[in-house]
């Protein structure tokens, strides 16, 4: 029996992580998974240690707030891995707490895998002499980070984007528009505010009042929000019977891909959204906002010509992107109306955008899968000669 410690700080990690689980118990039956996971992780059999949410958290200033808590958790981590070792332990993203715990159990012998590699080609690559110390092994989700991992020495592999491998090279966007109930004869604009708190509480005002800009200006639109929560469903109906009761909006409980897959523009926060809405080839207006001290260190630490992922991977701009205080009805309805008022740029940016899907389509949990058992495989006695 081989056993492996894994650690998911958030939604997608918890995606990732299941995805990546399921396959390793298909090349494996003899594996025994336990660590940080959400209930996607835990339904394809990781034995939660901790609930993920212990670790889901956003922001610098956010981070600091829950300080204490998080060392506390990672020290908890740290002593049960170092008294009962596993084969091999999978930090699954979350850089700001898992390096550090891949460091303390890497120089304990055991051996260990980043998957998602931190965005240290972005900001803090002062961090990558620590990512040695710690890591045998990052996998990365897009081709131009292996390329920069590669030349600081860091053994690394790229394995695509599980994404990519979801969603379908084209995807029936009436089709769609009849399972959620929108108007098949309407221009639908997608709204996504974020899918953590304090990113949904800076967006969703000024998403509406940009949705209420576009009514008086392009007849015919029609608004789909897909909703994360309870908590955020309420907020966003307080702010729409506040500034916009009569906005033709539809809402929905969690159903973001259909959502986005059924518009024919989409208006969200940069991040996985922007990724799917580049996977199902929408063309989109990204944004972010967040609280004055965090973008404040952020614009010192930062160093990047664009921070959406459609421009990162194409290597230029080839959508919008506004940032902070940018984030304003006008400035955002203007780039909305921009890709409505020329099909032919719309069609020019999906040509763009399935290149893109292609390169990411790799097959990734399967990829993913491979080199773990092949790191865990290499030296399965590493554990022993270290403890003995």
């Amino acid at each position: 029996m081989a056993r492996i410690g894994i650690v998911a700080g958030e939604s997608s990690g918890d995606r990732l992580g299941a995805g990546l689980i399921k396959e390793l118990y298909k090349r494996r039956s003899d594996l025994a998974i336990e660590g940080v996971a959400g209930p996607s992780m835990i339904e394809a059999g990781c034995k939660a240690l901790y609930p993920m949410n212990r670790l889901a958290v956003m922001g610098i200033v956010e981070v600091l707030g829950r300080y204490r808590g998080l060392l506390r958790l990672r020290k908890k981590l740290v002593e049960h891995f170092l008294a009962d070792p596993p084969d091999l332990f999978i930090g699954i993203d979350a850089p700001e707490f898992n390096l550090e715990l891949e460091e303390q159990l890497h120089q304990a012998g055991i051996p260990t895998v980043h998957y998602v590699g931190p965005q240290v080609w972005a900001w803090r690559e002062g961090r990558l002499a620590k990512i040695a110390r710690a890591v045998d092994l990052m996998l990365v989700l897009f081709p131009f980070e292996e390329a920069y991992y590669r030349r600081h020495a860091i053994p690394v592999r790229f394995v695509g984007h599980p994404l990519a491998d979801e969603i379908p090279l084209d995807t029936d966007r009436f089709q769609l528009r009849t399972d959620l109930g929108l108007p098949v004869s309407k221009t639908i604009m997608a709204l996504l505010p974020g899918s953590r708190a304090n990113e949904w509480r800076y967006h969703v005002e000024p998403f509406i009042r940009t949705a209420l800009w576009l009514t008086h200006r392009h007849p015919g639109l029609h608004f789909a929000i897909p909703l994360v929560s309870l908590e955020s469903r309420n907020f966003v109906q307080g702010m729409l019977g506040r500034i916009g009761p009569d906005l033709p909006v539809s809402l929905y409980d969690g159903r973001s891909r259909e959502v986005l897959g059924a518009a024919d523009v989409v208006l969200t926060v940069s991040g996985t959204a922007s990724l799917e809405s580049l996977l199902l080839k929408r063309p989109m207006v990204v944004v972010y906002r967040m609280g004055w001290l965090s973008y404040a260190i952020a614009r010192l630490m930062v160093r990047l010509p664009y921070f959406s992922l459609p421009n990162l991977l194409a290597g230029r701009r080839i959508i919008p992107e506004l940032l902070q205080s940018e984030v304003q009805p006008e400035k955002l309805g203007q780039a909305i109306l921009h890709w409505l008022a020329h099909p032919e740029a719309v069609i020019a940016l999906q040509r763009e955008f399935a290149e893109l899907h292609r390169s990411l389509r790799r097959n990734a949990s399967s990829r993913a899968a491979e080199a773990v058992l092949e790191l865990l495989e290499r030296d399965p006695y590493r554990n022993c000669k270290t403890y003995l």
